[in-house]
């Protein structure tokens, strides 16, 4: 199956989101409880903070989304096969996929690419080549979400690094009526 923009738009208004299996189909998911990051709800250490004070990462939205969603991909265990990253490249095409990448002395330091929809974005995955790096690009998402007047950041699959800074769980009957709320606002990421 070629993953279209329209499929994979169908997909996440639906509340699901693409991985590939360890034979590399590609199945649509959908997680109970669902984990959020609520755009007011976001924590920064102290020594994340001292980081974005001083600057350390420049961050840019969409300078390679290809390069990024590689970065994303190159894990002994993946979910990402070449089918999801072209599916997505043709996503990001359409002007739905998103990165927002950290760069040091102008290499790729760290990103995390997502899905923006209306007033929703659900992010996919993370990176980091260097200390902090996809932490500041997570910071710099949430500010984008806020300042252009996002309400849901769904982060899907709950684990110890997003709970850290700050993410929840909640019922999936609660987080697919937000995301119908959240897709009827008219909203730009990029």
């Amino acid at each position: 199956m070629m993953l279209t923009p329209e499929i994979l738009e169908a997909c996440y208004r639906a509340g699901a989101f693409p991985m590939a299996d360890g034979y590399g189909r590609i199945e649509f998911y959908r997680s109970n409880p669902r984990s959020v990051l609520e755009l007011d709800s976001l924590r920064v250490s102290k020594s994340l903070a001292r980081v974005i004070r001083k600057g350390i990462y420049e961050v840019h939205v969409n300078r390679d989304f290809e390069a990024v969603i590689r970065a994303c991909a190159d894990r002994d265990e993946t979910w990402i096969n070449a089918e999801i990253i072209a599916g997505f490249m043709r996503l990001h095409l359409a002007g739905k996929a998103h990165t927002v990448e950290a760069y040091r002395d102008d290499k790729l330091a760290g990103g995390l690419y997502g899905v923006a929809l209306g007033g929703a974005f659900m992010g996919e995955s993370m990176f980091s080549y260097r200390s902090d790096a996809s932490k500041v690009c997570l910071v710099h998402l949430v500010e984008r979400l806020r300042e252009r007047g996002y309400v849901l950041l769904d982060c899907q699959i709950q684990n110890d690094h997003l709970a850290s800074m700050g993410a929840v769980e909640i019922p999936e009957g609660q987080y697919l009526r937000r995301l119908d709320q959240a897709l009827q606002l008219p909203r730009t990421f990029a």
